[in-house]
This record gives structure tokens, sequence and C-alpha cells, in this order.
């Protein structure tokens, strides 16, 4: 069984006397451990798509499962649609996100923004403060562990938000635009890292519109009018 399933994902949005059709019938499937990019122009869809895998967003129609978890069925189906509690909790604890902003709280220091998942997850305070130790070490940011964010490069504050992003040992690392904000050198430091993660198991999903950094992954998929365009798979 796949990680993630996504069946005729429809999502609309009413602004106004619009509707505006973000996406149109999307099928779409992850296995555990793939690598892969989301690209398309703006407008595509493809935000909209990470949101909805992200359990940030719901569909207005289809159906959607993570983990063998039912996240959202078509109306009048059984095994119906997760709760609030239910989405919560999986975004605390089977997903890792990384923000093009990084989304990181400016009054507390990196060791605490890392902590954040942990905190929200109910963890005793020893142990929240030895995993997020330990994941800042991981992304090589244990000598900044108590720096706040203003005192840190734009590629620090990214593997801060890397490290805030694994603390859970999530399913699924959900990275959106992770070098948008960063030079050519530092998004390559994070890239590599990026990389890493995926050789040591976990399963990324990325939305980019660099082609550069879209190459990395091994499956690069193509959105375009809110539905899948394009879909190749790099050969081995």
């Amino acid at each position: 069984m796949a990680l993630l399933q996504l069946r005729n994902i429809y999502r609309t949005y009413h602004i106004g006397e619009v509707y505006v059709h973000a996406l149109n019938g999307v099928d779409f499937d992850v296995e555990k451990n793939e690598y892969l990019s989301i690209m398309g122009p703006s407008g595509s869809g493809k935000s909209t798509l990470m949101n909805i895998i992200g359990c940030l967003d719901t569909p207005t129609k289809g159906s959607y499962e993570l983990d063998g978890q039912s996240i959202h069925r078509e109306k009048g189906d059984e095994s119906g649609t997760a709760g609030d509690d239910q989405l919560a909790y999986i975004r605390n604890h089977k997903i890792g996100f990384i923000f093009q902003t990084f989304n990181l709280l400016p009054r507390m220091t990196a060791l605490h923004n890392v902590e954040l998942p942990l905190i929200y997850g109910g963890v005793p305070k020893r142990e929240r403060m030895e995993r997020a130790r330990t994941a800042l070490e991981n992304v090589q940011l244990v000598d900044r562990m108590y720096h706040h964010p203003n005192e840190l490069s734009g590629g620090q504050r990214q593997r801060v938000a890397v490290a805030r992003a694994l603390v859970n040992n999530p399913s699924i690392i959900l990275a959106d635009e992770p070098t948008g904000n960063l030079d050519s050198k530092t998004s390559s430091d994070i890239m590599d890292l990026i990389d890493k993660l995926h050789e040591q198991g976990n399963t990324i999903i990325l939305v980019t519109h660099e082609h550069d950094i879209a190459a990395r992954a091994h499956r690069v998929v193509h959105m375009l009018d809110g539905k899948i365009n394009e879909d190749n798979m790099k050969k081995k």
C-alpha cells in the first residue's frame, strides 16, 4: 500500500461571487521513502496540493488516505473524514514541515523553536530538550542552539526549521520552496541536507519552481490548471 493516496481530489474556493478551482481531479500516490518534487507555474495548484497532503486544507471532493488512515472521504462514505483533533495529531506526529519563510518564533532560541512540536505533543521537558538538541546536532547547528533567529543567517534559520521538521520522526517531510530565500551556495547546502534525510529513509515531497532543485528528486510531478500534467520517474 502507498504511504499516501489521493483519488479524484478537487479543491474549490468561493471568493465573493467567484469560484476558483484550484484542483480539478487529482489522482496521486506516494510510496514510502520516495523523493519527489512538484513543479508548476503560479496558480497551477501545487501549493494547494501540498496543503492538502499536509492536512492544512481539506478537499472539496475526493478521498485521501495517509499511512493507512482515512483523512477525507466522499460524502456518504461510512469511513468518514478525520476530525480536527485527528488532523492536529497527524500534522504534529506524521508530517514535518519546512517552509520558505522558516516560520520561526523570533523571541525563542533555536532550541526552543525545535522543541515546539514536542510541547504540542505533551512530551516531558527533559525528553524534549534531549530530542531537540539531537535534532540540532543532526543539522550541524548545536553550537547555535541558544541563539535567536535574528542572530542566525538565512541558512542557519532553515537548518533550525529542518531540525524542527525532524524532531517528531515524521512519516513525510513536506518542503515548500525551502531554498526560495537563500543564495545559491546556501541553497546547495540545504539541499545536500535534504538529500541526506532521504538517504536515511525519510519520504520527501518538495514544492519548487527551480529546475535544478527539482532535479535532485527521483520523481518530478508537473502541475497545470489544477491537474497533474506530467509525472516522471527517473530511471535507476
